[in-house]
């Protein structure tokens, strides 16, 4: 894709999470993005639809950044399920102003509602790996797990990170174990 595209299309996207940090989603007009991204009014429609695809889309960009952050760089290398955990605590601390804006705006329920699908989704694939402790029903498990997962990262946001990722992925893994056996567990 052509850098002036990228790079219209990020500040577009900056200036969207910035309105949001101050005002309500209904209250953003696409002037008032324009503005802020200092382009035309027409640019923001030559890539997006109106305010609600730029939404969507801009959901999609931030979860997509974080589920890449917790990917490894090097395929020959797989992570283990501390270090994807460490490298995504880490994203969120380097980007937390626009996981915070995300994650407590009120008009925006859809990134903590795909934020908790990628989770299912993640805790899924985990469970097929490594199998669920007997006695456990499978379905509960996973929504167990995934909602405190998206809870323990939307209450560390919420709470300005009030301790250090490695602290807070030693306490989920500890948790997670209880129900998973996830020493030998790598990401690929």
């Amino acid at each position: 894709m052509d850098r002036r595209v990228l790079k219209t299309r990020k500040a577009i996207m900056e200036a969207f999470v910035g309105l949001l940090a101050e005002r309500d989603f209904e209250q953003m007009t696409i002037n008032d993005i324009a503005d802020r991204a200092n382009v035309n009014r027409g640019t923001i429609y030559l890539h997006y639809t109106d305010k609600f695809d730029l939404l969507d889309r801009c959901i999609e960009n931030y979860l997509q950044q974080l589920v890449e952050a917790c990917m490894n760089d090097h395929v020959q290398t797989p992570l283990t399920a501390k270090d994807a955990l460490l490298r995504t605590f880490h994203h969120l601390e380097e980007h937390a102003a626009i996981y915070t804006t995300l994650l407590t705006k009120e008009g925006i329920p859809a990134f903590r509602a795909k934020l908790m699908t990628l989770m299912i989704q993640g805790v899924e694939e985990q469970m097929n790996a490594c199998g669920v402790q007997g006695g456990m029903n499978k379905e509960i498990t996973t929504q167990f797990l995934a909602s405190a997962a998206v809870g323990l990262v939307e209450w560390w946001i919420m709470n300005a990170m009030p301790y250090p990722a490695e602290e807070v992925v030693d306490q989920l893994i500890a948790l997670l174990e209880l129900h998973l056996s996830l020493p030998a567990l790598a990401v690929k």
